[in-house]
């Protein structure tokens, strides 16, 4: 009996998920990549168009912030002295 409301959960789920926050920031940029070839696609109506690129916008915002505090979180690490990436 459960079964069958599982399905809408999921759906109802994803409807929301514009208003939540994303999980992680390998998440995050998952979904932003869908978005992306969606929109490129050009075959959504114009309500989901605007839809995604809101949500488009609010999962950069996630990621950036996430970049910015690991970025943060590294210098701290390295007593404000950012060292420089050698690749290796």
């Amino acid at each position: 009996m459960t079964s069958p409301a599982t399905p809408k959960s999921a759906r109802s789920t994803r409807s929301s998920d514009k208003a939540e926050p994303a999980a992680s920031y390998e998440s995050a940029l998952d979904e932003l990549e869908n978005l992306v070839a969606q929109l490129e696609n050009g075959q959504l109506p114009l309500d989901q168009l605007l839809g995604h690129y809101q949500r488009g916008a609010e999962l950069l915002a996630f990621c950036r912030a996430r970049l910015d505090a690991v970025e943060h979180q590294i210098k701290v690490l390295e007593d404000g002295e950012p060292k420089p990436w050698d690749g290796q």
